[in-house]
């Protein structure tokens, strides 16, 4: 049976293709969804953005037929614009028609009214407007095409428990055939003894192969930056392997998840000569409130929000250079040179769009403030020969339109885990203090 569909202004402002999501239902845009975007339209962020985008769309729908009346989407969908006439008198007395949550509501009651053997459903991400429809016995749902629950996200490593001469053999020859197709490519995989959990080995599942293959791990580490772990031991495979062009890192602050992709970044570009530079970015989004506008040119006003970049290259460097930061030797300003010589840049997100990155060790930094549709804008700037890094926890948002099921670094992890050029890693332990990390666990 067919559905109508009702949107909020909320849906579209988040997903301007949205209207597509529906297959073959109906689709319901309230006229006062219209006016609503009309305060957006000229913003320059991306919601500004989404409203124009969205507002094409409609506008190429017009020229097929009359929207008032429906026009076909697509996959026997239709698109209806709603014009609210006898709408508000669905509305209880106490509910005033002026208000447009309130109008587009009316829509949803009275299409109810008209049609009461289609299912009318509201769409909206504005969790106070599903209650009050609610109330007022509509059906109500959030907008989540690409909702992945945090707790089913896939980690990206595996554990076997194995006899002791299979990880004998396995270290000796640095492969060992996989008969289980199940496994996903690229998965990182754990060895361990059945008798002795102490006797271990990793390795990484190679789809075309079909085996597990040994990871290729500098013994000196990575401009003096060693793994501290097991996943930081599969970060570093996954970053400095050139077959994979995307590799997402999730996990909890001060598990290292910048500073290994900066070291690998800098390794690539500087000493090995893979990419022609390196282009750091991250999304702007304050911790607290704001301090308003900052002075100076462009690179001046990005240093407060570029700060945990340059602190992570300054001790990068000091370590390279075997001195190890202290108080009476604090870290170099080494980001500066490397900017000047043109080895490294740094740049908001804001202006990414409409590039075409080619050859670039490319790291996006709190990928998890980003929508599924920024995210796409990112990756899809990728050139010939640039590897994308997107870095991030889930459980640290600030974008007050995501959440950490519905962000744009849960959506790449499921959406590339089965594809053979991308690799993903949760890193679960923490190894910037003993602070930190009881920090983390506690609070």
């Amino acid at each position: 049976m067919k559905k109508t569909f009702v949107l909020d202004t909320s849906v579209i402002l988040y997903d301007p293709q949205c209207i597509y999501r529906f297959d073959d239902n109906i689709v319901v845009v309230p006229v006062t969804v219209l006016e609503e975007m009309d305060h957006f339209k000229k913003d320059l962020t991306e919601t500004g953005r989404n409203a124009r985008q969205f507002s094409r769309i409609l506008d190429d729908f017009r020229k097929r037929g009359t929207l008032t009346k429906g026009v076909d989407i697509g996959k026997r969908g239709t698109l209806v614009v709603d014009l609210f006439r006898d709408a508000e008198k669905h509305l209880p007395k106490d509910m005033s028609h002026e208000k447009g949550d309130h109008r587009i509501l009316a829509v949803a009651l009275k299409i109810r009214a008209d049609h009461p053997n289609i299912p009318v459903i509201f769409v909206t991400k504005d969790v106070n407007l599903r209650v009050k429809a609610d109330a007022l016995g509509i059906n109500s749902v959030d907008f989540e095409p690409s909702r992945v629950s945090i707790e089913d996200l896939y980690s990206g490593i595996v554990h076997f428990d194995v006899p002791s001469d299979v990880i004998d053999n396995f270290i000796a020859q640095k492969r060992f055939p996989m008969k289980d197709t199940s496994l996903i490519p690229n998965a990182y995989v754990l060895l361990r003894d059945q008798r002795n959990p102490e006797h271990m080995a990793y390795g990484r599942y190679s789809a075309p192969e079909k085996e597990i293959v040994q990871l290729r791990i500098p013994k000196d580490g990575v401009w003096g930056i060693k793994s501290r772990n097991m996943e930081q031991t599969f970060v570093l495979d996954a970053l400095l392997d050139d077959s994979l062009d995307l590799v997402s890192l999730v996990g909890k602050a001060g598990t290292g998840k910048t500073l290994l992709a900066l070291a690998c970044g800098l390794q690539k570009t500087i000493d090995e000569g893979k990419y022609q530079k390196l282009l750091v970015s991250r999304p702007i989004f304050p911790l607290g409130k704001d301090i308003g506008y900052l002075p100076g040119e462009i690179e001046e006003k990005l240093n407060p929000w570029m700060q945990p970049i340059f602190d992570n290259v300054d001790y990068i460097v000091s370590f390279s250079g075997g001195d190890k930061p202290t108080a009476k030797r604090p870290p170099r300003r080494a980001w500066q040179e490397l900017i000047n010589q043109g080895m490294l840049q740094i740049e908001p997100l804001t202006y990414i769009r409409g590039r075409s990155l080619a050859y670039q060790f490319l790291i996006v930094d709190e990928a998890q403030n980003l929508t599924p549709h920024e995210i796409k804008t990112i990756i899809t700037r990728a050139g010939e020969g640039t590897k994308v890094v997107l870095t991030g926890d889930c459980y640290q948002i600030d974008n007050p339109y995501v959440d950490s099921s519905n962000n744009g670094l849960s959506f790449i992890v499921e959406r590339f885990k089965m594809e053979h050029i991308a690799a993903h890693i949760t890193l679960t332990k923490g190894e910037r203090s003993r602070l930190a990390e009881l920090a983390t666990n506690l609070l």
